[in-house]
């Protein structure tokens, strides 16, 4: 299981310099090799590399990062093809996918980099790495990290590194590849409830409200009209750290309610189903006014964060459908869209029963899991003689 770990450069005012001339230098290069690359109809990797190699060379750049270079651009490329497939750029002829059509792919001049363990090399126990760059190979680069996040390089980095500069600040990403536990049986399944008044529900009776999320969210919204109206230079700088400040805070809570739903499963020694919500902002039909809460529910971020530690910790997950979860009866299995009295109110038109709409729905979804884990798992019965 790959996981990624952020460390913070501490670098001397020259090493900055040369950090910060090398990262423009390789993301104007991309953007280079981008434009040859549209103009030939973004051929192959290996193609590529004969047109723009010798080239990326005589800019300064070394053999390994030239290499990184064409294959950041080839696989910028690849990604806005699979938005293009999946939808996520508009129908075909929309302003925004006619726009990321038109033109070639551009990076920002302190865009993330690239670096393997040839152009970059880590000392952890003097929390050093030694990392090329333009101006020649920089040795004592200083780091800080948390003491996990370089018990965690320690043990399990494995791959690429990211070099990145954020708000002059610099930093590295590394991968560790972490084993995953080995599943247990479960004695049963938690089903967790997703959703925006409530940010899960589980059928344990867990309930992380989101009522401290969404006033935040609406704190940024109304700030960020504010500074868009005002249109300043140092307006947009404002909006672009209230964003990054929103994604961190909508972050931390994920990780919260993720650790606390994972650990329980870990504890009572059950599995966890989660709804498999994938396109569901394109099927929804909302009002203006509700448009902007669904499209900043950050399921997807909770679903993989939720994800990634049940596999550390082995416990088994499942992703069910989530048709009539809402509106079939947990307790006597009637389905009538009536039964759903209110986004917090479920009244069963059949056997009468009340209860809270989520964890009516969280009761379904655990149900549901049980049944995709019987039908996936491999029969246990005696081989017939």
């Amino acid at each position: 299981m790959k996981i990624v770990t952020q460390v913070k450069l501490m670098p001397e005012a020259g090493q900055a310099a040369a950090l910060s001339a090398t990262l423009r230098t390789v993301n104007k290069a991309a953007c280079w090799v981008s434009g040859v690359a549209f103009e030939r109809g973004v051929p192959r990797e290996y193609e590529l590399r004969k047109h723009t190699y010798a080239e990326l060379k005589a800019r300064g750049l070394g053999a390994q990062a030239a290499q990184h270079v064409i294959k950041k651009t080839r696989d910028a490329y690849a990604t806005l093809k699979a938005n293009i497939r999946a939808g996520n750029l508009g129908k075909p002829g929309s302003k925004r996918r006619v726009k990321a059509e038109s033109k070639p792919i551009t990076f920002r001049p302190e865009a993330a980099q690239p670096y393997d363990d040839r152009c970059l090399s880590w000392q952890y126990d003097v929390r050093t790495v030694s990392i090329w760059t333009t101006a020649g190979r920089l040795k004592n680069v200083r780091f800080a990290c948390f003491p996990d996040a370089l018990k965690m390089l320690r043990e399990h980095r494995k791959g690429e590194s990211d070099l990145i500069e954020r708000d002059g600040v610099f930093y590295l990403i590394a991968v560790c590849d972490v084993p995953e536990d080995e599943q247990y049986e479960p004695s049963g399944f938690i089903g967790v409830d997703l959703g925006i008044t409530n940010i899960a529900t589980t059928s344990t009776g867990y309930r992380a409200a989101g009522r401290g999320l969404n006033r935040h969210r609406k704190r940024q919204l109304d700030l960020r009209k504010k500074l868009q109206a005002k249109g300043t230079k140092s307006a947009k700088r404002l909006i672009k750290k209230r964003s990054r400040k929103e994604a961190r805070h909508t972050a931390n809570v994920n990780h919260i309610v993720s650790k606390t739903i994972v650990t329980t499963a870990e504890r009572t020694g059950s599995g966890i189903a989660l709804e498999d919500l994938t396109g569901i902002r394109s099927r929804v039909r909302l009002r203006k006014d509700q448009r902007t809460a669904l499209h900043s529910w950050s399921f997807l971020q909770l679903g993989q964060y939720i994800e990634y530690k049940a596999k550390r910790a082995g416990v088994p997950l499942v992703y069910v459908d989530p048709a009539y979860t809402s509106r079939q009866c947990s307790e006597c299995g009637h389905i009538d869209r009536r039964n759903r009295q209110s986004q917090a109110t479920f009244a069963c038109r059949s056997c009468g029963a009340l209860m809270h709409a989520d964890d009516n729905a969280s009761h379904n979804i655990g149900r549901k899991g049980e049944t995709v884990w019987t039908a996936g798992r491999e029969s246990r019965a005696p081989a017939t003689p």
